[in-house]
């Protein structure tokens, strides 16, 4: 499936890549409804309906991804709320045999998220990815996200790579499509983002259920 002697670099997504996207599933769409009524009161059915109304409006901007903004327009600590079910921050379980298998490969790993800096810091915390990954870039750095196509191009201006030598894991199409418009030529998604939520089928990209299928990696000769 993957030429890896095609490939210099590798940039993974977090969320639903190398992390089960169950925790952010459940923190949005039954702990924080739950903890808004506790705090705001209200009918947390209602709550939730009205929130997801609110979230979705913001899907695909910064905003959507924003926490400091989440708190500001609920009046909350969102940070704190998504610590008190952190307990739910798991990687994939294909996730650490892939990591290790990079990391002593001739590719360099790049961390590429879209999370902002308060939810990067609590699954790094929680998880050992930051030890296999030579660079971390959240989209807030660059004020644009990995659904726009500049966001690809301010990330190469800041951090060289060859995007014909890339390979791009991510489990959101439209960032997947903003890439190949850059032009990264090797392209990855996962077929269960969320490991509570069914297998997804007749996928755009090539993709996997399990890294197990992409490996081993062969060095360069």
């Amino acid at each position: 499936m993957i030429d890896w002697h095609a490939i210099d670099t590798v940039l993974l997504d977090m969320d639903g890549t190398l992390l089960d996207l169950h925790y952010d599933n459940f923190f949005w769409t039954q702990h924080l409804p739950r903890r808004y009524a506790d705090i705001h009161g209200g009918d947390p059915e209602k709550i939730n309906d009205q929130l997801m109304s609110r979230i979705m409006a913001e899907k695909g901007s910064l905003n959507w991804y924003c926490l400091d903004y989440w708190s500001d327009q609920l009046k909350l600590d969102i940070v704190a709320l998504k610590r008190e079910v952190a307990h739910l921050i798991a990687p994939h379980p294909s996730t650490n045999e892939f990591l290790h298998a990079l990391k002593a490969s001739h590719c360099d790993v790049w961390l590429v998220t879209n999370a902002h800096r308060g939810s990067l810091d609590l699954k790094l915390e929680h998880t050992d990815l930051g030890e296999h990954i030579s660079k971390i870039i959240s989209s807030h750095e660059l004020g644009i996200p990995k659904e726009d196509t500049e966001f690809w191009r301010k990330l190469q201006q800041h951090w060289h790579f060859d995007p014909t030598r890339s390979l791009l894991v991510d489990d959101t199409a439209s960032v997947l499509d903003s890439a190949a418009a850059f032009g990264i030529r090797h392209l990855l998604t996962l077929r269960q983002p969320d490991s509570k939520q069914a297998v997804r089928d007749s996928l755009t990209y090539p993709a996997v259920l399990s890294f197990a299928e992409v490996l081993p990696i062969t060095r360069q000769s």
